[in-house]
Parts: C-alpha cells; structure tokens; sequence
C-alpha cells in the first residue's frame, strides 16, 4: 500500500533497469554458486597430486636403495 500516492505502471525505462539489474545479480549468484562448487574439485586435485608424488618418491627410494 502506497500511503497517499497512486500506484503507477512502471515505464518501459523502468522496466529494462530492473531487467539488467535482474540479470547482474543472477549471475553474481552463479558465479558465487560456480566457485563453491569448484572448490572441493581443486583441493581434490591437490591432495591428488600430492599423494602421486609421496608415492613417486617412496617408488624411488625402494629402488634406489
């Protein structure tokens, strides 16, 4: 309820702002959303590459010595 004033129909201006605003905060929520998802999948790969490596070196030691 607008206290005292009528309620008008946005214009086409209006429209097309609240458009664009629309659009910048959804993909601001994606992007936010992306990076949540994408950074388990690179501490995965960390601690991957990590355990390939204690692996390489304790393979080289049993063949080295």
């Amino acid at each position: 309820m607008i206290s005292g004033r009528e309620r008008r129909a946005p214009t086409a201006a209006e429209r097309e702002v609240r458009k664009v605003f629309r659009q910048a905060e959804a993909k601001g929520a994606l992007t936010d959303y992306a990076k949540a998802q994408k950074a388990p999948d690179d501490n995965r790969e960390r601690l991957k590459a990590e355990r390939l490596a204690r692996e390489a070196e304790t393979a080289n030691r049993t063949k080295a010595g």
